[in-house]
């Protein structure tokens, strides 16, 4: 192995992340790849109070702590140990993190490489039931004296280093050292296995906790690449942080196209409703168009936030484009206003009591009501949208029932359609929403000779869809 020096690194902060939490201890172990060959240790004031769940843990009190340097008042030491030797710690993004954090806020630049315990252990020494430090020390006869505090975790990291070392008979210390390994930027609970099986191409992948839940939704239109881009740069946020630390285990389904990726990535947010995913959360359709009867026989429509359990008519995502949908339905089939509400009353709310003598004929009103719902199915049309499939003897599609998102499928390549309805056979069916009705729309748009309707000549249709707009 190439000669190096190492600093092995352990600390005790005041919190669990970087940008709002301080340095109480810190503890260098110099290794020259044989043997310790330098120490440094101190208690470091944190110019902050340390929470009572932390002295629990450290037992670092704010009286320890009172008459300790500050972290301005070591900086150039630490520099000096760091400096030209890999960083070593047990979850080494952790204390790199802040390391480096409060090195930049003492006015010094400062980056390593790294290499983690918790990742080479597993690497060289798999199979164990836990690779926390603790259990390690258990399993492999380490001692470990004072823990939870920077010296004693320092020197039991140190140990297990060297016998990690002696046992690494297929280099793959140096392998993890290298400034390109990928595994150095894996979260430390995450078995490198689950990233090493993603492949180059379009779909939704899945991360979970320890408990096996689905924390994560997101799509991509190359897994492997998008997956990393979760885990490069040195962000020191509470979120991200708490996010990395939260992932243990990745899935994956491979999807034909990016828009089915898309159309996959929202269901099973909306189904899941995963903890870490915040944007796709605020496309729910919050409005809905709703139809009443008075008790004196003549039919409403009306706008209002949608409820739970109760059925609307059509949904929308803003109020706006609600209202401008009612209101082109009572300009097209002469609705009188008077019957347009354009936010539900309160519920008991009795309706306004109107002349007899100036309100339209009931049967004809309730009629012109009943035709302007019934336009909203009947205007718009059902078709599919045909695309690539995920081999080159599959093809993929997407099919719209009445304007509505309805599902999405596979069939092979040899399969032909009398009628382009047929492909609702193929389909996974899905709950729609405005934000996948958009989707769908846009995509159809955009790519027309991919779009077949439900009348369309299939034979016809199908021949000229076999060209290099699909593959």
């Amino acid at each position: 192995m190439k000669y190096r020096q190492y600093a092995i690194v352990d600390i005790e902060t005041t919190g669990g992340n970087a940008s709002g939490s301080r340095i109480t201890e810190i503890a260098i172990v110099i290794h020259d790849g044989t043997r310790v060959t330098e120490r440094f240790e101190t208690l470091v004031n944190p110019e902050k109070e340390i929470p009572l769940p932390i002295f629990a843990l450290t037992g670092i009190n704010n009286e320890m702590v009172r008459d300790a340097p500050i972290f301005d008042d070591i900086a150039e030491k630490v520099v000096q140990l760091l400096t030209d030797r890999v960083f070593v710690a047990h979850n080494v993004n952790f204390d790199y993190s802040f390391v480096r954090h409060q090195l930049e806020a003492s006015g010094l630049k400062w980056t390593a490489k790294k290499l983690c315990t918790v990742r080479a252990a597993r690497k060289i020494r798999p199979g164990l039931v836990s690779y926390s430090l603790g259990n390690l020390c258990r399993s492999l006869d380490i001692p470990l004296q004072n823990r939870h505090r920077a010296g004693g975790d320092a020197d039991a990291t140190a140990i297990l280093f060297s016998k990690l070392l002696e046992w690494d008979q297929t280099g793959e210390i140096e392998k993890m050292i290298k400034k390109t390994a990928q595994d150095q930027r894996l979260p430390p609970n995450l078995p490198p296995e689950d990233f090493v099986q993603l492949p180059e191409k379009p779909g939704v992948y899945y991360f979970y906790n320890q408990a096996r839940k689905v924390i994560y939704v997101g799509k991509a239109v190359n897994l492997k690449k998008r997956v990393a881009s979760h885990f490069s740069g040195h962000s020191i946020q509470p979120q991200r942080q708490h996010f990395l630390r939260d992932i243990h285990g990745i899935s994956f389904e491979v999807c034909a196209t990016e828009l089915m990726a898309l159309l996959l990535e929202c269901t099973e947010i909306k189904k899941l409703w995963p903890a870490y995913n915040r944007a796709l959360k605020r496309f729910d359709a919050k409005f809905g168009l709703y139809q009443y009867e008075a008790r004196n026989g003549y039919r409403y429509l009306a706008i209002g936030k949608l409820a739970r359990f109760q059925g609307c008519i059509e949904e929308f995502g803003s109020q706006y484009e609600a209202i401008q949908l009612l209101q082109n339905l009572s300009n097209s089939f002469g609705i009188d206003p008077r019957f347009c509400v354009y936010g539900l009353p309160p519920e008991g709310t009795v309706f306004k009591r109107e002349d007899p003598q100036s309100l339209p004929d009931i049967e004809q009103h309730n009629s012109a009501v009943a035709t302007a719902i019934a336009s909203l199915s009947e205007n718009r049309k059902s078709f599919a949208i045909l695309d690539k499939g995920r081999s080159e003897d599959e093809r993929s599609c997407i099919w719209i029932e009445k304007g509505h998102f309805y599902g999405m499928g596979y069939f092979a390549a040899d399969v032909g359609f009398e009628e382009i309805s047929a492909v609702k056979e193929c389909v996974t069916p899905y709950k729609s929403n405005t934000y996948l009705r958009r989707l769908v729309f846009s995509h159809a748009t955009k790519y027309p000779r991919k779009v077949f309707y439900e009348q369309q000549q299939q034979k016809e249709s199908l021949k000229q869809n076999e060209s290099n707009d699909i593959y």
